[in-house]
């Protein structure tokens, strides 16, 4: 796609975001889970079914605190940054006027969503009585972008930051995508998701669209520059350390015996999985590479070589 050919979503955003139409989620009172177990192995581990199976609320509450906190640190911290960046025409790679208008409606779906997650927090804080416990300060993102930031030249370091963000988009409506189809947690969590999955993906359609009309326009050699550094984004992307952090926070938070709490972190804490073709969130990576036609160049298919097998290939 070229600057040319881009078509604004703007009457869209006015017909369907949420900001636009949905009411205030409440969160209710009844027997649905409040976070997915499957999202919170420790949940489903042995020697917790086993030993400590009653705290289970407890544990997916702390979960759905921290998804929240997730939610509020990527919107307002990195997202927000640099659509408010694109749409004030404070951008490295200049777009034209319709991209910098839509921009602005992501900095206010963002914004939107993180008021949303923090008025659930205190929802859920409200019905359970349960205070989080400490919170992490920072996603994966929070440095895997600046890591690959700080790669590129000066000149291409914005490039980088807009593909960086538009990858994040697309693999984060996914699984926005697979929480708003969990028929096991309360209506409202799920009407939450689905909420958010209306805006979600307008806008990693928007981040894919700004990155095809970049990259058709970079120089063979920036886009060769480019592409050595995506491993590197994606590696960092993809760990799982501020996750075992929280997870081993919130073991140790258990009243429950030493002994248990070992067995715990021996059974959530060593399984994870390798960063290459089989990760789970790779297959969405590779779609969105896909989709902003950046899989087309050759740079490209040599540099993400090691994510290509069954995972890379998948529509």
């Amino acid at each position: 796609m070229n600057a040319a050919d881009y078509q604004s979503f703007a009457q869209a955003w006015e017909d369907r975001a949420t900001i636009r139409t949905r009411p205030r989620r409440m969160l209710e009172d009844d027997q649905r889970l409040i976070y997915p177990l499957s999202r919170q192995p420790l949940a489903l581990a042995a020697t917790f079914v086993a030993e400590c199976a009653h705290l289970r609320d407890f544990v997916l509450v702390q979960s759905l605190y921290k998804f929240i906190n997730d939610v509020v640190i990527f919107e307002t911290e990195i997202v927000d940054k640099t659509a408010r960046s694109i749409a004030k025409n404070r951008f490295g790679v200049p777009f034209p006027f319709a991209c910098r208008y839509d921009a602005m409606t992501v900095v206010v779906d963002e914004d939107y969503h993180a008021l949303v997650a923090m008025d659930f927090m205190q929802q859920a804080q409200a019905l359970t009585g349960i205070e989080p416990i400490t919170l992490p300060a920072e996603i994966e993102l929070s440095r895997a972008i600046p890591a690959a930031v700080n790669l590129a030249p000066a000149p291409l370091r914005d490039a980088m930051e807009l593909i960086c963000v538009a990858i994040a988009e697309s693999t984060v409506t996914n699984d926005v995508a697979a929480f708003a189809r969990d028929d096991t947690v309360k209506a409202s969590v799920k009407g939450l998701m689905a909420d958010h999955l209306l805006d979600e993906g307008r806008h990693s359609g928007f981040w894919a669209r700004l990155v095809s009309i970049y990259w058709q326009s970079a120089a063979t050699a920036d886009r060769q520059v480019l592409a050595q550094i995506l491993p590197v984004f994606i590696g960092q992307y993809l760990t799982n350390d501020i996750q075992q952090d929280f997870d081993r926070r919130l073991i140790a938070s258990l009243p429950v015996s030493a002994a248990v709490r070992r067995a715990l972190t021996d059974e959530v804490l060593g399984v994870s999985f390798p960063v290459n073709h089989q990760h789970p969130m790779v297959a969405n990576i590779m779609r969105f590479f896909r989709n902003s036609g950046m899989l087309d160049s050759s740079c490209v298919q040599a540099a993400l070589a090691g994510y290509l097998g069954s995972a890379g290939r998948a529509a």
